[in-house]
């Protein structure tokens, strides 16, 4: 071998080491790669689709995972790409490159029997379909193949691009993903009370005059038709589903459905409240048969599920009610009260157009009469209410309003304003008997009727006038009843008061009575004890006075029998007045002979000097002789018999006298 060929040798050599260790591939366990054949001398390039499913030069639908890999050199490229990851409660969406073309009323790819998107062949060679996927990626890692399949996910796009435009729709199905929220599972919770309303963009369209696609598929033991609450887009389709919006609504509960497939408004639940039902009106539904019966003329009730009104309401509570395939009118079933006043309202508020009913009463007069009506709906008739009327307040406004009017326009017109007034409560019974009749025409039921009192338009004051005649008349009335209360009210009170002051004083004529009787009975008692003591007293007195005689007698006997012997009654008289003048003057001292001696001629003198002639005049006839034993020697005289009489009687008096007293 020649010194030339070493060289060369070692350069082939070397070429070949090179050549060899370039079809070396290394992948990282946290990607992958995507294997593009660069040319193949057998099988050629490609003839149709994207991917080389027999070989042919182009991308391979195998792709390399981690680890040593040996491929031709320069006939195999690898593209290295990560992992698709999709997080915990998160969504991915396909978008495949190669497979069959979509049929005409497609929208998404069927994936009736692909079941990973991770072996491109079998999804090739199994009918997969180009264009976006009905079947979503749940949580997990995958090794996709991101040269078939693009990828789509809230926080990226796996995928290796192509060309511009294509990455520019990626990106807008990504926008439009987002926009409904499409990456995140449906999450209904019980205190939302929200109803989940489906809209599916996939399928054929309905037959004409629909608007609502029926139920479809949902028995759990037919596993090809149960679509699982739209999650499975293909059972859906082959259990005979339609596109655009469904009867069947998602309720409390977590889905995962493709939002390119369907999309997911959320309404709130139809409440029926206590004291109401819910009439349905149903838009979709066979056509059912008539029941509100022969009589009954203005439309036709259905059974529940039946195109129509539905003969049953719903009674309160909460319903998953999908309000585009029908209508809940509310119709309560308490008392409704409807007033005929202005800028009054009732509580249900289908009275706020109404306004008081203007009257023309007989005497002319044309005042505004303020009513309100109470009316109640049999539950059970409520569906034929709105068969008729199509909701209450229509049938306030275009029924009951003309007809309330015109009844009590014509009660005007028969009566006076004073009779309007004076006569309400009869107006008001007649009222409510008459019209009960025309209200049950209607399938209502009228409890009662009231009426206001009639008021005049601004700037007429002719019934305030009215009004205040009538005031001072029943003022009069009542002053003239009140007078006459007062006057018998006076003359109770006054036999109030004599009978209290005869009350008052009952005690004291009692004591009274008593107190009479008390000292008649002790009156008696002392009379008789005073009877007791006269005569006793009358005793000693008769025995004192007897006494008493015999003594001033013995003392008369022996005074006379002492005159007699000094000498007559002169005599003594004379003594006795002796015996007093010297004791006076004795008492006295005076002197007996004056000092200074003053004569006069008055009368005084006389008498003085007459009194002393007197005594003087006994002393000298005594000096002078005259004899007083030759009278006391005398007989008794008749004065002295006298003197004896009346000294008996003067004592007999006396015992008389002290008699009575004691009595």
């Amino acid at each position: 071998m020649s010194q030339f060929m070493v060289p060369i040798i070692a350069t082939l050599l070397i070429l070949a080491v090179v050549f060899f260790l370039s079809g070396i591939r290394f992948i990282a366990n946290n990607r992958i790669g995507i294997v593009e054949k660069m040319f193949s001398l057998r099988k050629g390039s490609v003839k149709s689709g994207f991917i080389a499913l027999n070989g042919e030069a182009g991308y391979q639908p195998q792709v390399l995972r981690g680890g040593l890999h040996y491929l031709m050199p320069f006939q195999y490229s690898v593209h290295l790409a990560p992992l698709v990851t999709i997080p915990q409660g998160k969504v991915g969406y396909i978008f495949a490159r190669d497979g069959a073309p979509l049929a005409p009323d497609q929208t998404l790819a069927s994936n009736v029997k692909v079941s990973d998107f991770q072996d491109v062949a079998a999804f090739l060679k199994n009918g997969g379909q180009r264009g976006p996927q009905r079947r979503i990626l749940r949580e997990g890692t995958y090794a996709i193949n991101l040269i078939q399949f693009v990828v789509i996910t809230e926080e990226k796009v796996y995928s290796l691009p192509l060309n511009r435009e294509e990455a520019e729709i990626i990106e807008g199905m990504a926008e439009v993903i987002a926009k409904r929220g499409g990456f995140r599972g449906v999450i209904i919770k019980d205190t939302d009370d929200l109803v989940g309303i489906i809209t599916v963009h996939d399928g054929p369209a309905l037959a004409q005059g629909e608007i609502i696609a029926p139920i479809v598929g949902e028995n759990p033991n037919d596993s090809a038709t149960f679509h699982n609450n739209f999650q499975n887009p293909d059972h859906f389709l082959a259990a005979g589903g339609y596109r655009g919006r469904q009867l069947q609504v998602l309720v409390e509960g977590t889905y995962y459905i493709n939002r390119l497939f369907a999309t997911v408004e959320m309404i709130p639940k139809t409440t029926i409240d206590m004291g109401m039902v819910g009439v349905v009106v149903s838009y979709t539904g066979e056509i059912g048969a008539d029941l509100s019966g022969q009589d009954y003329r203005h439309g036709e009730l259905v059974a529940r599920g039946k195109r129509g009104v539905w003969s049953e309401a719903l009674l309160p509570g909460k319903y998953a009610f999908n309000t585009y395939a029908g209508k809940v009118i509310p119709v309560p079933t308490t008392n409704i009260i409807l007033k005929w006043i202005r800028n009054e309202v009732g509580s249900h508020r289908y009275d706020e157009n109404l306004s008081e009913v203007s009257l023309i009463t007989k005497d002319a007069f044309e005042p505004s009469l303020p009513l309100s009506v109470v009316i109640h709906i049999d539950y059970q008739k409520a569906p034929l209410v709105i068969q008729r009327f199509g909701d209450v307040k229509r049938l306030v406004e275009q029924t009951l309003d003309p007809m309330v009017a015109a009844y009590f326009k014509n009660i005007g017109q028969t009566r006076t304003l004073i009779q309007l007034l004076q006569e309400r409560s009869q107006i008001q019974q007649v009222a409510s008997q008459e019209m009960k009749e025309k209200f049950e025409h209607y399938n209502l039921q009228l409890e009662e009727v009231l009426i206001g009192t009639p008021s005049s338009a601004a700037g007429d004051k002719m019934i305030e006038t009215i009004l205040t005649q009538l005031r001072q008349r029943q003022i009069a009335v009542e002053q003239v009843e009140t007078y006459n209360r007062q006057e018998t009210a006076a003359t109770k009170e006054r036999e109030l008061r004599e009978a209290e002051a005869r009350a008052q004083q009952q005690r004291g004529i009692t004591e009274s009575e008593l107190s009479i009787i008390v000292q008649t009975n002790q009156g008696k008692a002392e009379y008789q004890r005073a009877v007791q003591q006269a005569a006793q007293i009358r005793t000693l007195a008769e025995a004192e006075a007897e006494k008493v005689a015999r003594v001033g007698i013995a003392q008369a006997l022996a005074t006379e029998e002492q005159v007699r012997a000094y000498g007559g009654p002169q005599f003594q008289v004379t003594q006795q007045v002796m015996n007093r003048f010297a004791e006076a003057i004795q008492q006295s001292r005076v002197d007996v002979v004056p000092r200074v001696v003053v004569g006069g001629g008055g009368e005084d003198s006389a008498t003085s000097g007459s009194i002393m002639e007197g005594l003087l005049t006994l002393l000298l006839s005594e000096k002078m002789g005259v004899s007083l034993a030759a009278q006391s020697n005398a007989p008794r005289s008749p004065e002295a018999d006298v003197l004896r009489e009346q000294i008996r009687q003067s004592l007999q008096k006396g015992e008389d006298g002290e008699g009575k007293k004691n009595a």
